[in-house]
């Protein structure tokens, strides 16, 4: 499995499949960020991102992380919050 470590100048997200958030029972916090059209979760690095590795290292995957860095913001800030 690979996902993305989006980084712009003031934060960043960990992007995931959405429907692998909830099925891990993952519970993201209103910094988060989801792309309905993609199903992608952009998770806040900060607590939600370390919640989500942790569940899938509970399951025995490993993820391999792909950094990308964007030098103005992240789209994503533009998507809505994550809601529960």
């Amino acid at each position: 499995m690979q996902l993305t470590y989006l980084q712009d100048p003031g934060h960043g997200w960990l992007i995931a499949p959405a429907a692998l958030v909830r099925q891990l029972g993952c519970t993201p916090s209103r910094y988060s960020f989801f792309d309905h059209a993609a199903d992608l979760a952009y998770l806040e690095e900060d607590c939600d991102a370390g919640s989500f590795m942790h569940a899938l290292r509970l399951y025995g995957i490993t993820p391999e992380i792909i950094e990308r860095h964007v030098p103005g913001d992240a789209a994503c800030r533009a998507l809505p919050r994550w809601t529960n």
